[in-house]
């Protein structure tokens, strides 16, 4: 089955044309009139991509870019027949990904579509290579972000660090000499209680899921699942 694309759009027969042409080039289209009923099939379906127009009845199409994007990172294109500098820099600022403005060809928009879809595919593969993701945890590498139970959790770069390696050698016991080597460099004059002192502020900043850095008697610490 193809892509799913969500095409918001209060002109029945231009949301035929565009639903045609999708449908040509192998994607399934659910059709909203409104902006009301877009939210509720938004929640419905598995959603690849929104075809979303502005001037629409019940709920308008800022709107419903603000409150997609509250609970979703999904692709979204604006339609509108106003060509205003202040709409299209509003429509990027609510997270849409692409403006067009009517009159435009269905084929083209298609076109825009695809090559929208494979950038948004790339970033999340990009992102899903660059992530570790462990019992709650999540720690993007590139951004240096950390989130435990979905909420963030900022850190110092050594803690930042010292969390990265615990993840990414999970299950196995690293001595406290180990770490300070290894973050710290083979240089480093202080003593292992640095590396105590660290993981104590890691833990706190945790919250409930510190338990899953293991204290290991007179050698070091282990991050468990």
């Amino acid at each position: 089955m193809g892509k799913t694309v969500l095409l918001v759009e209060d002109e029945q027969r231009l949301r035929e044309i565009i639903s045609d042409y999708f449908r040509n080039e192998g994607f399934e289209v659910v059709g909203a009139e409104d902006g009301k009923q877009a939210l509720a099939l938004f929640k419905q379906h598995a959603i690849h991509l929104i075809i979303l127009d502005i001037m629409l009845p019940e709920i308008d199409g800022w709107s419903v870019c603000r409150q997609i994007r509250r609970e979703s990172t999904v692709p979204v294109i604006m339609l509108t027949a106003r060509s205003d500098e202040e709409d299209t820099l509003l429509g990027f600022e609510l997270g849409a990904d692409e403006y067009v403005t009517k009159p435009f060809s269905p084929k083209v928009l298609v076109a825009r579509a695809k090559t929208l879809l494979k950038r948004a595919e790339g970033a999340v593969a990009q992102s899903a290579e660059h992530t570790l993701s462990v019992s709650g945890i999540i720690l993007n590498r590139l951004s240096r972000t950390i989130f435990v139970d979905g909420q963030e959790v900022i850190l110092t770069h050594k803690e930042f660090e010292l969390l990265m390696y615990l993840m990414e050698n999970r299950g196995i016991v690293l001595s406290r000499q180990h770490l300070l080597d290894h973050l710290w460099g083979y240089d480093y004059y202080g003593d292992d209680r640095t590396v105590d002192t660290h993981i104590k502020k890691l833990r706190n900043k945790l919250g409930t899921r510190a338990r899953h850095i293991s204290t290991v008697i007179r050698v070091g610490y282990k991050f468990e699942e």
